[in-house]
């Protein structure tokens, strides 16, 4: 038996993963990062500003934080739609297909907001296009990589997913601090103009990308199933471990097929705690946008400015990437060694501390906004400082710990029967809190200033309870393993040490009996 080295599974799960985030998680993970950090400096450029912003009665222009939160939020609203919409799109059209079809859109939104000349409504309506193939893309991704990846990578690769996400955010602040200067349009039509290049550059690479093996078996194409998996594992299409994959690839189709086609209720069902591992999931990716983190992706320029630094807010937004893409390339060990449970918990703690810090500091010691950067005091100016220096703090411990864990718990968690109906469903609730956050932070932190982020403390303080409570840990378990882990009912701080009762041995008989069945037939057909 030839030896798998995997290396082209992580070639392709790399650039699926790279086609996420501006064309998702540099293209799909590069499709959703770039976008987000893209629009956070354009807010505040002279000439968006005077396109899209209100006039005033001394002729000059703003961008009122309505404005802000319009432009920002419409991107989120399409991807909510979008993360559904591709569960439809995902099994009639196959994953590599699907992954077509939503990359076209999402460059045809970026189009429409390039070309845009002075219309708000124009620039929202193509950011809601766009939202549409990112949102459907986020889901689409990880499932997949899932169908791609070998297992045993499989919380690494779903953390170099998140790693793409974070690129494509520091990429666009590099982008937005070498264009803010230029006088005209090209200030903000170039970095937005570039999304053109990254939807181009996935909807050409898919067609190099093979259908998921998986998809293939679900619809009877067996022969080109072998040849995929095949090259995925590096060996030669008649080498034993591929026939092995094969079965039991087959058989898993079998199970998930036997109670007929799955339905969405069927994510809440008290079969093997269904809705519970499905709000697990949900709760998570919900907790995770109310972390604080995005607040200072979207709004961090406009923020900043606020604060009274003497650095230029690009400065100040291109650390906050350099600080994420730093902070994430931890966890692709962490995860499997400290585990999904123990990150989340020490992440909650350490964003509450900064949140609560960089809150208070901010309220009792910034001067109020639009104050001459001449008048000052040291006071403000220290305050400034450190507000700014909780914030990278803030979102570097994010970064390691609540940016790829839940997305990592999403993945592991479902049996593949409803998996992407329940992946849908935890991706959808991320884009509902991300509109809904980017919509409404604007208005909050106008009225309440800094005291915004005591609203994120709060969250981060439940989320540690909740984790304590609800979120069991999944590292090293099989998916079989997870299903048994909730069916046994542990408490969710004592699954660290639970150990599966059963080695799942009938799987393995069924898949040997479905291999046997096949070659009598063969046999036969041949006689």
């Amino acid at each position: 038996m030839a030896v798998p080295t995997n290396r082209k599974a992580i070639l392709l799960a790399a650039f699926i993963a790279f086609g996420m985030v501006n064309v998702i998680y540099m293209l799909e993970c590069f499709l959703f990062g770039y976008d987000i950090g893209v629009i956070s400096g354009c807010l505040i450029m002279p000439d968006f500003v005077a396109r899209f912003g209100q006039q005033q009665s001394d002729g000059s222009f703003i961008l009122t934080s309505s404005r802000q939160s319009i432009i920002t939020s419409l991107l989120s609203a399409g991807t909510f739609i979008g993360a559904l919409a591709q569960a439809f799109t995902s099994d009639r059209f196959g994953r590599r297909g699907s992954i077509l079809i939503w990359s076209g859109i999402f460059t045809v939104g970026t189009i429409i907001q390039t070309a845009t000349i002075k219309s708000i409504v124009q620039i929202t309506v193509g950011r809601f296009v766009a939202g549409l193939g990112v949102g459907a893309l986020s889901a689409i991704v990880p499932l997949y990589n899932g169908e791609t990846a070998p297992k045993a990578m499989r919380g690494m690769l779903l953390v170099l997913y998140q790693l793409q996400i974070i690129i494509g955010i520091f990429l666009s602040y590099i982008i937005d601090l070498g264009t803010h200067s230029i006088n005209g349009s090209a200030s903000w039509r170039i970095p937005v103009g570039l999304q053109i290049c990254w939807g181009f550059a996935l909807l050409s690479g898919i067609f190099f990308l093979p259908e998921s093996p998986r998809h293939l078996l679900g619809t009877g194409r067996e022969a080109e199933a072998i040849e995929v998996v095949a090259e995925l594992n590096s060996v030669p299409e008649d080498d034993p471990l591929v026939r092995d994959i094969v079965d039991e690839l087959e058989y898993g189709i079998r199970v998930e097929n036997e109670g007929g086609k799955a339905t969405w209720a069927e994510c809440f069902s008290s079969r093997n705690l269904l809705w519970k591992r499905t709000m697990n999931g949900m709760m998570l990716q919900f907790i995770q946008q109310l972390n604080g983190q995005n607040f200072y992706y979207y709004y961090g320029d406009t923020f900043f400015k606020s604060a009274g630094t003497q650095l230029s807010p690009y400065v100040i937004q291109t650390i906050l990437g350099a600080v994420s893409v730093v902070g994430t390339i931890p966890a692709l060990y962490l995860i499997d060694t400290w585990g999904r449970r123990k990150s989340l918990l020490t992440g909650a703690l350490l964003e509450a501390t900064c949140a609560i810090i960089a809150g208070l500091v901010g309220h009792f010691t910034l001067a109020p906004s639009g104050t001459p950067i001449d008048q000052l005091t040291p006071r403000n100016k220290a305050g400034g400082d450190t507000l700014i220096a909780f914030a990278v703090l803030h979102v570097f411990t994010y970064s390691i710990f609540w940016g790829p864990t839940p997305w990592v718990y999403l993945g592991e968690s479902f049996p593949l029967r409803v998996r992407p109906k329940c992946i849908a469903l935890g991706s959808a609730t991320n884009w509902l809190w991300n509109f809904l956050l980017s919509f409404f932070s604007p208005r909050i932190a106008n009225d309440i200033g800094p005291l915004i982020l005591l609203i994120f403390f709060g969250m981060l303080i439940f989320g540690f309870v909740y984790v304590y409570f609800f979120i069991p840990e999944t590292k090293g378990l099989s998916l079989e393993e997870v299903d048994e882990m909730y069916r046994s009912r542990v408490p969710a701080w004592r699954a660290g040490g639970w150990r599966p009762s059963e080695k799942h041995l009938h799987d393995k008989i069924e898949v040997a009996e479905v291999h046997e069945v096949k070659e009598k037939a063969v046999d036969g057909q041949s006689a």
